[in-house]
C-alpha cells in the first residue's frame, strides 16, 4: 500500500473532512437503528451506500484495491461478525440474536476521506461481549484524549493499551490506525499500543483514524480465503471502534462524531 509522509491539513481542509465525517456519522446512526436479528449484512450495506450517495458522497471502501491475490473490496461497508476482526464482506449472512457486529464505514466527499467504525450487540448479547465492546469504545476515548499538539503518536497507543489489557483483553499488534486525507491510508501509522513520547509528533492539522481492534482472547489473527476477512485465530470475539480525529491547538477534534465538532 502506497503511503506518503504525514501532511498536516489546513483549517479549511479539516472542515472538509468533517463534512465527509458528518455523512459517515449519519450513516452509522441509521445503521444502529436497523441492526437486529434477521437483517442481512448485505441489507446494511445497501442502506449505507444509498445514504452516502444521496448525500453527495462516494463509498470509500467500494472497489478499494485488495491485498495481493484479492479482488477489489465489493462492499460499501465492512461488516465483521463475532470472531471477524475487520474487513468482513457484506453478504447473505442474517444477524442472529447475541451476535456482535463491527461496522466500518468510509466516505469520500469532494475528494476528502473520513473513516469510522462502531460495534453493535444484536438482541440479547452476553455480558462479556457487551463488556468487550464497551472497553474498546473506552479505549478509543482514551486514545482520542491523548491526541494533543506537542505529544506523539506513541502517546495514543500508550493510552489505549492499558485500558484494553487492564480489562483482560488483547490489543491486536499487526493492524493499526492511520492518517486520513485525500487518501484512505496516509502516514502516520497509529498503533493501539506503544510507549509515550515516541513516534511522530502530533502537530495541529494532523488528521488520523484512531481505531482500537480488541480481542476477547489472544491477539493472533488470520486471513480468510477471500483475502479480505480478518478473524481471531483462537475463535474469540473481537470489537472495533474508530473515529477520524484532527489535532488542533485546542486539543482533539472528532470529525466523525454525530455533530462533527
Amino acid at each position: 500500500m502506497h503511503r506518503t509522509g504525514p501532511v498536516p491539513k489546513t483549517p479549511d481542509e479539516v472542515d472538509a473532512i468533517a463534512a465527509s465525517g458528518a455523512i459517515l456519522a449519519a450513516v452509522h446512526d441509521a445503521l444502529e437503528r436497523v441492526v437486529e436479528p434477521g437483517v442481512t449484512t448485505a441489507a446494511l450495506d445497501e442502506v449505507a451506500e444509498t445514504m452516502i450517495r444521496e448525500a453527495g458522497g462516494t463509498p470509500a471502501f467500494l472497489g478499494y484495491p485488495g491485498p495481493p491475490g484479492a479482488p477489489a473490496f465489493p462492499g460499501s461497508i465492512c461488516a465483521s461478525v463475532n470472531d471477524e476482526v475487520v474487513h468482513g464482506i457484506p453478504g447473505p449472512y442474517a444477524l442472529e440474536d447475541g451476535d456482535l457486529i463491527a461496522i466500518d464505514v468510509g466516505v469520500i466527499l469532494d475528494g476528502w476521506v473520513s473513516d469510522g467504525a462502531r460495534t453493535h450487540g444484536i438482541g440479547e448479547v452476553d455480558p462479556e461481549s457487551a463488556r468487550l465492546s464497551r472497553v474498546t469504545s473506552e479505549a478509543l476515548d482514551a486514545g482520542i484524549a491523548a491526541c494533543r499538539p506537542g505529544g506523539t503518536v506513541g502517546d495514543i497507543g500508550a493510552a489505549i493499551q492499558p485500558v484494553v489489557e487492564g480489562a483482560g483483553f488483547s490489543v491486536i499488534r499487526s493492524l493499526v490506525g492511520h492518517g486520513v486525507g485525500r487518501s484512505m491510508h496516509e502516514e502516520p501509522q497509529v498503533p493501539n499500543f506503544g510507549v509515550a513520547g515516541t513516534g511522530p509528533k502530533l502537530v495541529p492539522g494532523l488528521v488520523i483514524a484512531i481505531e482500537p481492534m480488541v480481542n476477547a482472547g489472544g491477539n493472533a489473527i488470520q486471513l480468510d480465503d477471500d483475502r479480505w476477512t480478518v478473524r481471531t485465530k483462537d475463535g474469540a470475539r473481537s470489537a472495533h471502534w474508530e473515529h477520524t480525529v484532527a489535532v488542533t491547538e485546542d486539543g482533539p477534534r472528532i470529525l466523525t462524531a454525530a455533530a462533527a465538532r
